[in-house]
């Protein structure tokens, strides 16, 4: 009876706000400058400290981030813009790792030229790294000429080609005059999916900025440069494919910097020959437009609104519009293209009478993009450089860190433009001297 009435008190007793209070626990303050709570006996360890600044340091702050040259993340981040979706590249922040960016296609041994393993740590906790090819680095940017050109563009809202590896060499010339850059048109946000490009894209981007072709002219004049490239990312979203806006650009820098070579890298205009001619009757020096790979690998690595053969078809159509006219592709080695191929590019690239030709390896940007199959070797870049010339292009720039906007190549094509500028004036002053002679 009396432990049925314990329990019948336990189950229906008084309610708990009669029982006495429980002394209370005092719960250590928090403070919200870190990312995790820190009690008030917590003490600072001498790693927290902040270091004394370096020289080192001084060069990365004023130089472009790590993520600028190679990005990775959780995948692709959609944000709503004024006029629909827009599809940005995997989250910006966060570099790809050394397995990520290496990783190639299939993964045998065969295919690892060029990689180099270490073990690093201390003993018994050593682990196995991987390291790019010795050929595959670059100096951090750190010239005045870089500097400018850099806050320039922040300045007047213009875009470039950030991940660029020539970005220290080509900005940073000893002088203005030996300093290149390369200017993107019509935004950031390309209607195009590329499987190696590092563009944003979308269906609709954002309008055109009716500004641009000024504010690029008004930059290009103040650097004092002697040579520019003009690229731009696709907009199929507009009637002629942004052909009008480029002319528009290219004709304001020839009349603001009479002197300066343009060199103008577009996109296919969907085939419009007539669009090519009115970019390529702009003015500018040199007509570029790259057919990124071999015709075999164009489906699996370019979008499907793009091919081979229309790319053939827009240097044969620049070079039609004016004969003297310098037309200029490219090609990314290192996606798995056969040598056979390769000797296939070259001769479609023969018969449409294209100039000059550029080799680079392909660089992984995320991880939402083509692997790498191969790291080709200087020597092969060496050897398909020579091959070029004797099957008689003007010139070819071949190595690993070579781009389609490659500095070499355009101090050449400088040389050249040059050249055949003097020989103008000279015929011209024979067919003078002629004249007064006979009168």
């Amino acid at each position: 009876m009396v432990a049925s009435a314990s329990r019948y008190r336990c189950l229906y007793g008084s309610p708990i706000s009669s029982l006495p209070p429980a002394p209370l626990r005092r719960s250590p303050r928090l403070f919200r400058n870190l990312a995790t709570a820190v009690s008030d006996n917590s003490t600072t360890s001498p790693a927290s400290r902040s270091r004394r600044p370096t020289s080192f340091s001084d060069k990365l702050e004023a130089g472009p981030s790590f993520s600028d040259f190679i990005v990775g993340g959780k995948g692709p981040r959609r944000r709503s813009g004024a006029l629909g979706e827009i599809i940005e590249p995997e989250d910006e922040g966060a570099p790809l790792s050394h397995e990520d960016a290496l990783e190639l296609d299939g993964g045998h041994e065969g295919q690892t030229k060029g990689i180099r393993r270490a073990m690093v740590g201390p003993p018994g906790k050593q682990k196995e790294i991987i390291r790019l090819p010795e050929w595959l680095k670059t100096p951090i940017p750190t010239s005045d000429n870089f500097k400018k050109i850099k806050n320039d563009l922040r300045g007047l809202n213009l875009h470039t080609e950030a991940r660029c590896p020539n970005i220290s060499t080509c900005w940073g010339g000893t002088s203005k005059s030996q300093a290149t850059a390369t200017i993107m048109l019509m935004g950031d946000t390309c209607t195009r999916g590329c499987r190696f490009c590092s563009v944003k894209t979308s269906n609709r981007p954002p309008p055109l900025d009716p500004h641009e072709p000024e504010h690029t002219a008004e930059a290009l004049s103040r650097w004092g440069l002697g040579y520019v490239v003009l690229t731009a990312v696709d907009r199929d979203d507009i009637a002629d494919s942004g052909a009008r806006h480029f002319a528009d650009t290219i004709r304001k820098i020839k009349w603001k910097s009479p002197t300066m070579l343009v060199e103008a890298l577009t996109g296919d205009f969907q085939g419009d020959t007539q669009l090519v001619r009115e970019v390529a009757g702009s003015g500018l020096d040199v007509f570029a437009h790259n057919i990124e790979t071999v015709e075999t690998l164009t489906p699996q690595v370019r979008d499907r609104r793009a091919s081979f053969r229309q790319s053939l078809k827009v240097l044969e159509a620049a070079k039609g519009a004016r004969d003297r006219l310098i037309t200029k592709t490219s090609m990314m080695l290192g996606l798995g293209e056969t040598e056979e191929q390769m000797w296939d590019a070259l001769r479609e690239l023969r018969r449409a009478n294209v100039d000059v030709v550029t080799f680079g390896q392909y660089m992984r940007p995320t991880k939402r993009h083509m692997k790498v199959e191969e790291y080709i070797t200087p020597a092969t870049f060496e050897l398909w450089r020579q091959r070029a010339l004797e099957m008689g292009f003007l010139y070819c720039a071949s190595g690993p860190l070579v781009r389609s906007s490659y500095k070499a190549g355009e101090a050449f094509i400088e040389n050249v433009l040059k050249k055949r500028a003097s020989q103008v004036d000279t015929a011209l002053a024979g067919t003078t001297r002629n004249f007064k002679t006979t009168v």
